[in-house]
């Protein structure tokens, strides 16, 4: 399994992850702006405190995904 190893907020609600395997993708968060616990990221505050927490990334103790569906559900880097 890939672990995530740096995330980076971006513009427009987006993430730059890079995986353990050095390979940098761009998840967009926008599709969960409206949908229970995400509703937090909408504040651009909240959301630029992405931060990693056991190997994947994290905003607070209730909002996290895991790697593995970041990984299949962002688009590379080009």
């Amino acid at each position: 399994m890939k672990k995530i190893i740096s995330v980076e907020p971006l513009n427009d609600y987006r993430v730059l992850l890079t995986f353990s395997n050095n390979e940098k993708r761009i998840k967009d968060m926008k599709p969960y702006l409206n949908i229970g616990v995400f509703k937090k990221l909408k504040n651009k505050t909240f959301f630029n405190s992405v931060h990693i927490s056991f190997d994947t990334i994290s905003w607070d103790d209730e909002i996290d995904i895991c790697a593995e569906t970041l990984y299949e559900t962002s688009i590379p880097l080009d």
